[in-house]
């Protein structure tokens, strides 16, 4: 296993671990006080510990080298991972809001200690945020779904500690127990939101959704790197693997360019793709030969068999380059012909 993923692992592990304390600090809070606020934050905090593992068996996994059955990896499962954490976090905010509502209708309002309890959910809020802080720091260096999914889990986590914490301190000033009930629905709204919102991305990913940010980014690079042989770039795709990368795309390179003058230019478009991602990529580039009409785009100085007359660079950007055709002119918005 890499460096790359022992690191995302090892933090994995203290997260989990953390998970557990905090859970115990909780339900320490839940039981002192009996405030249903307060034991929906405890029931997320189940959640936090049994997604938690979860992951970081998914991580392990994604982890393990191409084998014969896996040829692209085990990435994949990360996404998968990310999925079940989402939907765990949206049945908990379901969960909550039922048992919150019977209660709020029935009516049923004891707490106790509740000072004691505001304690508690301010020291496990505050970790969380610090957890969660570092982890989506950490998830998006190293491109790791789980990572951001967990760390804004966490950062939501904490959030609603805070609104909490002022809604018990609302009840103590007021008096109005039923007011927990009201704190307890409010809070089960956000936290099935925020299970809705990894569940999403998370099929995102298996789906293998375009990223138009990520594609946004490394196009720029390549405008910024481009060279007078690079005539033409299209058809570029990525597939994610977990916080691994498959890039597909057609470079066109001059068409009297033998093979390891085309090689030469593959190599320099590798080099730029991984100089710009810190992650693993896996680059696959089709070399197309230049035609005719592709002199009107092609600023190539020392070129000898030009049959028609440079007039303007493509400037490339996400909708021009993920298409199959390669360009011509006509690509171009407003082309500056030379008489």
């Amino acid at each position: 296993m890499t460096s790359h993923g022992k690191e995302i692992i090892k933090l994995q592990q203290i997260v989990f671990i953390i998970g557990i304390i905090l859970f115990a600090i909780k339900i320490l809070a839940w039981a002192l006080t009996g405030s249903v606020a307060i034991l929906t934050d405890a029931l997320e905090s189940v959640i936090n510990v049994v997604a938690g593992g979860f992951t970081l068996y998914s991580l392990y996994v994604s982890f393990l080298p191409k084998d014969h059955n896996h040829p692209y990896g085990h990435g994949k499962i990360e996404f998968i991972a990310a999925g079940i954490e989402g939907t765990l976090i949206f049945i908990a905010g379901v969960y909550i809001l039922i048992e919150a509502i019977v209660q709020l209708i029935e009516g049923k309002h004891t707490i106790n200690q509740l000072g004691y309890g505001i304690i508690l959910v301010g020291i496990a809020g505050a970790i969380n945020y610090v957890l969660g802080y570092v982890m989506i720091k950490k998830g998006r260096e190293k491109k790791s779904l789980p990572l951001i999914a967990g760390g804004k889990h966490l950062l939501s986590d904490s959030y609603s500690s805070i609104a909490l914490i002022i809604g018990l301190i609302l009840v103590l000033i007021t008096g109005q127990l039923w007011l927990d009930s009201v704190i307890a629905i409010a809070f089960s709204l956000f936290i099935a939101y925020a299970g809705f919102k990894i569940i999403r991305e998370a099929i995102a990913g298996i789906m293998d959704e375009a990223d138009e940010a990520l594609l946004d980014e490394y196009i720029t690079v390549l405008n910024q790197n481009r060279t007078e042989n690079w005539i033409d770039i299209h058809n570029i795709r990525f597939i994610k693997y977990g916080s691994n990368l498959h890039l597909d795309c057609h470079l066109t390179v001059p068409w009297y360019f033998n093979t390891r003058e085309a090689h030469r230019e593959y190599e320099h478009l590798r080099e730029v793709t991984h100089t710009y991602f810190d992650q693993p990529v896996e680059l696959f580039v089709h070399i197309d030969d230049c035609v005719t009409e592709s002199c009107e785009i092609c600023d190539k100085h020392d070129c000898a068999l030009r049959q028609m007359k440079f007039i303007q660079k493509v400037t490339w950007d996400v909708k021009n380059t993920t298409q199959l055709p390669r360009h011509s002119i006509h690509d171009v918005k407003e082309p500056h012909r030379t008489l």
